[in-house]
């Protein structure tokens, strides 16, 4: 928002006003040190003679009426020495400040690739050059990142509308269409559509950070979670496994819960096809809480698990899963814990599968 403010002198002016009126302080500070050393056994009350300039500075040769106009002179020529000094010191000083100023109004423009780099010593100005690069370099990364996920999401939000517009133009084009098999893909399309508008506003409501918080714990949450998802877990025939300390940390209870559940849920899907094993884990450090998540599964690369956390970012499921999902499980994972100052790893296991590590703070 700009601010309505009335005009005023310009930093340049006031560095060089500052240096000026500081030399001129120190000259009359030094010029009166002067004459009362020169005068101190002069009295008062000489009669003034016809300034001689060469017998300024002789003591005792001169009254006061004598100095004055040296000291005039002297005095003009610090001011105009401190303002001429004071202006080209000024401009040097503050050239780094013009140049973070014309890399801000080119930012504001939109163009955020541009970069100060700013040569030289370490100091002020040079902090503040170097947190405004990688300021710039943040937001041109979540900028980017913005964008590809629009992109994704208007993708993945069009295509439940257009197989519901097609089943439908098929179903008006054929009236002896099974009206049952009709229904039950719709229903179908549009749970998947119902699914994946709720979880971008999940995901846009962890970015944001517009939640409450409160005391948690992750132990019992991944009790609870593994309870839930124990239906799907059979139907996959998967072994769920929870163990682990107290985990308290400070948070979204809602959230996390959410958080544990695509974990748990990816646990599940992404596994062996037979015999599968997902093992629930919560560690408790000094400064930090864990909540650790493993799975059997085929061999992943390294290159491709890094991408998992990618909005519309799928892996590759088991063949008989039944669930496409919509890409937002370890998205929303991410988002979550990097909203509760908590990180996430993903690291493959060697003999196939992946573990999920989250960390966060730990609560008093």
């Amino acid at each position: 928002m700009l601010v309505n403010r009335p005009p005023g002198l310009s930093v340049r002016l006031k560095l060089t006003l500052s240096y000026a009126g500081f030399l001129m302080i120190a000259g009359i500070l030094l010029l009166a040190a002067v004459w009362l050393f020169l005068l101190r056994d002069l009295s008062v009350f000489q009669v003034p003679r016809p300034v001689n300039f060469a017998r300024v500075f002789v003591p005792g040769s001169f009254g006061p009426y004598v100095f004055v106009p040296a000291a005039i002179m002297v005095l003009g020529f610090l001011l105009l020495f401190g303002l001429v000094g004071g202006w080209i010191l000024a401009r040097r000083m503050l050239e780094p400040l013009d140049r973070i100023t014309d890399a801000t109004r080119t930012a504001a423009r939109g163009s955020l690739s541009h970069r100060i780099a700013l040569e030289g010593h370490n100091d002020e100005f040079h902090e503040l050059a170097d947190a405004f690069d990688n300021m710039l370099t943040q937001l041109e990364a979540h900028v980017e990142a913005q964008r590809r996920f629009a992109a994704n999401a208007s993708h993945e939000l069009r295509t439940p509308l257009a197989i519901t517009k097609t089943l439908l133009d098929v179903a008006s084009n054929d009236p002896e269409r099974d009206s049952d098999d009709l229904i039950e893909r719709l229903q179908a399309t549009n749970a998947r559509a119902i699914v994946l508008t709720e979880s971008l506003l999940l995901l846009s409501r962890a970015d944001h950070r517009t939640f409450a918080r409160e005391h948690v714990d992750l132990s019992l949450i991944a009790e609870e979670t593994a309870e839930t998802q124990l239906s799907l877990a059979e139907k996959h025939n998967v072994t769920i496994e929870t163990s682990g300390d107290i985990a308290p940390t400070f948070g979204s209870r809602a959230l996390l819960t959410q958080l544990t559940a695509n974990l748990v849920h990816n646990a599940i899907v992404y596994n062996l096809p037979h015999n599968g094993i997902v093992n629930i884990s919560t560690r408790t450090g000094i400064e930090s809480v864990e909540l650790v998540v493993e799975n059997t599964g085929k061999v992943l690369a390294p290159g491709s698990v890094s991408m998992l956390v990618e909005p519309f970012q799928r892996g590759e499921k088991r063949h008989d899963s039944g669930d496409n999902g919509v890409g937002l499980g370890l998205a929303i994972v991410d988002s979550i814990t990097r909203a509760h100052d908590g990180t996430l790893s993903l690291t493959p296991r060697p003999n196939g599968g992946l573990i999920a590590t989250v960390r966060m703070p730990r609560s008093q």
